[in-house]
């Protein structure tokens, strides 16, 4: 009697090429599964490294004791933050008391789209300072907001609510204090804008943000009718 082994040695031999095939992609998966990771946790590393430089540059370590970017809130505002999504809030302390917190507003109205800031505010609602981390305005004109182009930054140093008022809260061109750019007006006035809005959003939740536990979400507050 003849026996059959055509289909067995059909089915080995299909067997053979499709568990390489699986071999090679289960490989391929990994490889890019570290990949993706050894990536991210470098970039969370370059990311934690910046903002601690942009900390270090409006906080020196010596006024604090704590890990700030451990001890974090996260507020969620669009009106006043500018973001559709939670905002991490960064709070700084000394032998456990507030010194400071660090919000990260985005102002939306730059002549090129957003632009990212860095807010310290101290625990009695004055501005330690502001650092611009991200933005796409025009080299040479709007780019002057920057700290490594200029001083401009350094005008809100030591500003409040109060200090100037609101009245005071604008570029020149508006009635406000704070000087405007020869030929680009609107991104400092969107920086402006920003930094006003973040210290009525300290002053609404200054309280809570320090209370509040590490990892908190804290409520939004709407914007007062009569806020500019």
């Amino acid at each position: 009697m003849a026996t059959d082994t055509g289909g067995r040695g059909g089915l080995a031999g299909a067997i053979g090429p499709a568990l390489i095939l699986g071999v090679v992609t289960a490989v391929a998966v990994a490889f890019l599964a570290f990949i993706h990771a050894t990536t991210a946790a470098r970039i969370a590393a370059n990311e934690r490294a910046f903002i601690l430089r942009n900390l270090d540059d409006l906080l020196p370590r010596s006024e604090y004791d704590n890990d700030p970017l451990a001890d974090i809130v996260y507020g969620f505002d669009p009106e006043l933050l500018g973001r559709g999504e939670p905002s991490a809030i960064w709070r700084v302390r000394r032998e456990g008391k507030p010194v400071a917190a660090v919000l990260q507003p985005i102002t939306p109205h730059g002549y090129s789209g957003d632009i990212a800031l860095l807010v310290a505010i101290t625990v009695d609602g004055d501005l330690l300072g502001v650092r611009v981390t991200s933005h796409r305005e025009t080299p040479g004109l709007g780019d002057a907001i920057e700290r490594r182009r200029g001083d401009w930054i350094l005008s809100f140093n030591g500003r409040s609510l109060v200090d100037p008022g609101a009245e005071g809260w604008g570029v020149r061109r508006d009635g406000g204090i704070f000087d405007e750019f020869t030929g680009a007006t609107v991104t400092p006035r969107a920086v402006v804008s920003g930094v006003y809005k973040a210290l009525q959003y300290f002053a609404l939740h200054g309280e809570q943000i320090f209370e509040a536990p590490t990892g908190s979400n804290l409520a939004p507050t709407r914007l007062p009718e009569s806020a500019p």
